[in-house]
């Protein structure tokens, strides 16, 4: 294995290997800053991130208000207030040495104003910006306004063009890296475009050096590229290192650093990650952000499968083969199926899925009583998590609605993330992961069960495994 050495990120000399940010409450401050001390960056998740009271007790996020407008600004309180606290804790866990970015999501409610919230108030602990999931055009302008580096997540260089040449080109001197994550590979939210086949993985060195090609166009020779998603053994990627093809290079680890001493995740959380198999974590299409995302397949997924096959579209009218008519709900309203979409109904309410439940394509689909109620009430608890949200339909700009109809095949994700986050039922809840989550089993570091320290973990991945 080549001697990996520190290079330059955001004009301070660090090991090229950076913490990914996980949300919500997964990358915080204790693994933060123990990676940052580690010689390494730390990644604070500033998505609804944990603080603490007086007596250092968490803070449950519990929402008062009486309208969605209301319970977004205690989103966005909370969301504040964790990321200070959090930052704080990684600057002490460093010692005051280790370099610590911050990581938020684009497409997540008021991101804009939690980034200014924590920027204003902790700009000097900061390094750097981490921001995906979406195209976050503003980053470098929110970035220069506090002289902190900003690292965009993409995953194509045709992306970063398009940042490139809309924004960034303003604020190229705080640019301190492009964060190249695989959209195949990368646990959470995935940025697949619509060109692009879920169930044919493209190989990353390829899109990689396009991606460098890309950035040499502007100038961007010495800028570093993150690679992240799949990252297990540096090994794997030692051709790339002083290649000159791929150019500066760091390395960003977002699953193995949930199985460390210092990740908040709960210990049964940890004991499952040593059990899982290839193929267990799967890319799925059910998120509220309407994005591709990875996560464990397990019986929370499995019901959003089966939730989504029971399905059948209608018409306000017969038309066509839809003749047979059908009168859901308590107003009993007479809509139309087929003839064969019937029948599959009629099975379905046998079975106990007695209750439709519109979506906005025109189609129903088919719940049992309980799980009805729950998709109700996650709806009308809703506190704007996203920008825009299918599930509920809420957004957060002009009459605070998406325009489209609350869409029952989805979830809450808030609710499921900070239930997973805290405790909750593994295999009830969204348990996001990359695809090399398996190698935790057959990795001999973690025989028989050993958990280590982040330093432990830092000091393994330098010698190539």
């Amino acid at each position: 294995m080549k001697a990996l050495n520190a290079i330059r990120v955001g004009g301070k000399d660090v090991l090229p290997l950076i913490e990914g940010g996980k949300g919500i409450s997964i990358s915080n401050g204790a693994s933060a800053g123990a990676w940052a001390g580690a010689g390494g960056i730390g990644t604070v998740s500033c998505v609804n991130a944990d603080y603490f009271d007086a007596q250092g007790r968490r803070v449950p996020q519990v929402y008062h208000g009486r309208t969605r407008q209301e319970r977004h600004e205690e989103l966005i309180d909370y969301g504040i207030k964790g990321g200070l606290a959090q930052v704080h804790e990684a600057y002490e866990q460093s010692s005051g040495n280790g370099w610590i970015n911050i990581n938020v999501l684009w497409e997540m409610g008021g991101a804009q104003r939690v980034l200014h919230g924590v920027l204003e108030r902790a700009r000097d602990l900061i390094h750097g910006v981490t921001c995906g999931a979406g195209m976050p055009y503003k980053l470098g302008e929110i970035a220069a306004r506090y002289g902190v580096h900003y690292y965009p997540i993409i995953s194509s260089g045709r992306a970063f063009r398009a940042l490139w040449k809309r924004a960034y080109h303003k604020f190229s001197e705080l640019l301190g890296g492009v964060v190249y994550e695989d959209p195949w590979l990368a646990g959470g939210h995935n940025g697949l475009s619509s060109s692009e086949d879920p169930l044919a993985p493209e190989a990353p060195y390829p899109r990689i050096v396009e991606l460098r090609r890309t950035m040499n166009e502007f100038g961007l020779h010495d800028t570093p590229i993150i690679m992240a998603g799949g990252v297990w053994f540096l090994r794997d990627f030692e051709d790339w290192i002083d290649n000159p093809e791929v150019g500066p290079i760091c390395f960003q680890f977002g699953t193995r650093p949930l199985l460390t001493k210092e990740s908040p995740i709960p210990e049964q959380w940890k004991q499952r990650l040593m059990t899982l198999h290839e193929g267990d974590v799967q890319l799925h299409r059910h998120s509220p952000t309407g994005f591709y995302s990875s996560a464990v397949r397990n019986d929370f997924l499995r019901e959003l499968d089966d939730r989504n096959d029971r399905q059948v579209a209608y018409t306000a009218e017969p038309v066509g083969e839809h003749q047979v008519p059908f009168s859901p709900g308590a107003r009993k309203t007479s809509v139309f199926l087929t003839a064969g979409d019937a029948r599959r109904v009629e099975a379905w309410q046998g079975q106990g899925f007695t209750e439709a439940m519109r979506t906005p394509d025109q189609t129903f689909i088919f719940v049992a009583p309980g799980k009805q109620r729950e998709i109700q009430q996650d709806q009308a608890a809703c506190m704007g998590c996203l920008s825009a949200c299918r599930f509920s339909n809420w957004a957060d700009h002009g009459d605070f609605s998406n325009g489209k109809k609350a869409d029952p095949r989805s979830f809450c994700i808030q609710k499921t993330l900070m239930d997973i986050a805290h405790g909750g039922d593994l295999d009830e809840n969204l348990m996001f992961a990359g695809h090399s989550a398996y190698r935790f089993a057959r990795d001999p570091f973690y025989s028989n069960g050993f958990v280590p320290t982040v330093k432990q973990l830092v000091d393994r991945i330098l010698t190539g495994d």
